[in-house]
């Protein structure tokens, strides 16, 4: 995987610029950019092959007049923000298709669950402070959500180590998909547009 530094606005620009589930950043800039699929070669861009990192630390454009970035960059430092570390992100690994082919709300919330979980694998213990007044919803073992309460009916997230209780109604199912949204350091607004996707 590539990664660029980029401030903070870049990104939430090229993030508000999704069109569709799984949409590159790449295909992204192409489309506001034009671009056919054309490879553009861009200065001050360094490629590290063995790790396949490239970093950008001082493009900028150049116009006739100094543009409002310029301007900013020359009064206060803007904070660089690791693609890679933006690029784990669902709307990456979530894709249209194979969520329509998932069986029911059940299927779909465990299918966005797991891409939740593939994403963030290193940060998803944070779902299992996500419970409701009287039941917890996620947990290590299936044994600790059976233990908790009754019917629960505990599935397990693919390919993680981690369950989650599928008994209760799609408003309560939407309504953790946007807490782990929101605990796994989403916005309110991409939360809500997950929660959607149910």
């Amino acid at each position: 995987m590539k990664q660029i530094d980029i401030d903070d606005e870049l990104y939430q620009y090229i993030a508000s610029n999704t069109q569709s589930i799984g949409e590159s950043a790449s295909t992204i800039l192409r489309r506001l950019l034009n671009l056919s699929g054309e490879k553009i070669q861009t200065a001050n861009v360094e490629l590290t092959q063995n790790n396949q990192t490239a970093t950008t630390s001082t493009a900028t454009l150049k116009s006739s007049e100094p543009s409002a970035a310029e301007t900013s960059k020359k009064q206060t430092p803007v904070a660089h923000v690791s693609v890679k570390q933006k690029s784990d992100n669902v709307f990456n690994v979530l894709n249209k298709e194979e969520l329509a082919m998932q069986k029911g709300v059940v299927g779909r919330f465990l299918f966005i669950l797991s891409a939740f979980y593939r994403t963030h694998k290193t940060d998803f213990s944070a779902v299992l402070d996500i419970k409701g007044r009287d039941r917890v919803y996620f947990a290590t073992s299936k044994e600790a959500l059976v233990n908790s309460g009754s019917s629960m009916n505990p599935k397990n997230i693919t390919d993680s180590e981690y369950w989650v209780m599928t008994n209760s109604n799609t408003t309560r199912k939407k309504m953790m998909l946007h807490e782990v949204a929101l605990c796994l350091g989403y916005s309110a607004e991409q939360a809500e547009k997950i929660r959607d996707y149910l």
